[in-house]
């Protein structure tokens, strides 16, 4: 005969093991979680409930540090532009080494393009979550948009910017604004290459278009 102790344990172990538990660093989990799902899905299949689901808690957990879906899509918005900067700072130090100043600072600045339009084809559901912004720049040069650098999309473009007058490819009193003319350049690209008629580009063609336009940039400047 069991006593009431040996029948309280008896119970309590056959009852099924709880499918969530007490997670360490929650917030930096929902983000990871969101991260996935925005690669997969986009900014729209970044839902607090599916975040939760993947980090391994209770639906409920997420408002401790979220108070709603925008919060989370913000701080998912941040991490995808931090991954976007990482690949453009890869991009960047994927470059031959160059005595000449004039030559290097020329590469860095398309290194920035051409980091930007790999991340839009390679990472398309990041991209559009990147850009899934408020409608300013409040947030652009946020330490949570950057590289391992710490500069983020933004700032890694304006230090090739000003690479470029130090080195006198760019005249000083052209350069005030430069970075807004070069990205929408560049960004529009990146946009018809993944959701407009140039997304049935062959990857060649897409590779030239984008060298194209950083030449027309380049000549603009």
């Amino acid at each position: 005969m069991l006593s009431t102790l040996e029948l309280v344990m008896a119970v309590g172990a056959s009852k099924p093991k709880r499918e969530t538990y007490r997670h360490g660093d929650l917030r930096n989990a929902l983000i990871k979680a969101g991260l996935e799902l925005a690669r997969e899905g986009g900014p729209e299949a970044v839902v607090l409930r599916a975040a939760t689901r993947q980090a391994g808690v209770v639906p409920n957990a997420a408002y401790r540090h979220f108070a709603d879906r925008a919060a989370l899509l913000h701080a998912v918005s941040q991490a995808a532009m931090a991954e976007a900067a990482r690949t453009m700072e890869a991009e960047q130090a994927a470059l031959p080494p160059a005595d000449d100043p004039v030559a290097a600072a020329r590469a860095r600045f398309r290194a920035v393009g051409t980091g930007y339009l790999r991340f839009a084809q390679e990472q398309p559901g990041l991209f559009r979550a990147a850009f899934h912004v408020p409608g300013d720049m409040t947030h652009a040069a946020a330490e949570t948009a950057a590289g391992a650098g710490g500069r983020t999309p933004f700032e890694l473009l304006g230090a090739a910017l000003d690479d470029l007058v130090e080195t006198g490819l760019l005249p000083e009193d052209r350069r005030p604004g430069a970075e807004f003319l070069a990205w929408s350049a560049v960004h529009g690209l990146a946009v018809l290459l993944i959701d407009g008629p140039l997304r049935g580009l062959h990857p060649t063609q897409a590779q030239d278009a984008g060298r194209h336009v950083i030449d027309m940039i380049e000549r603009g400047l």
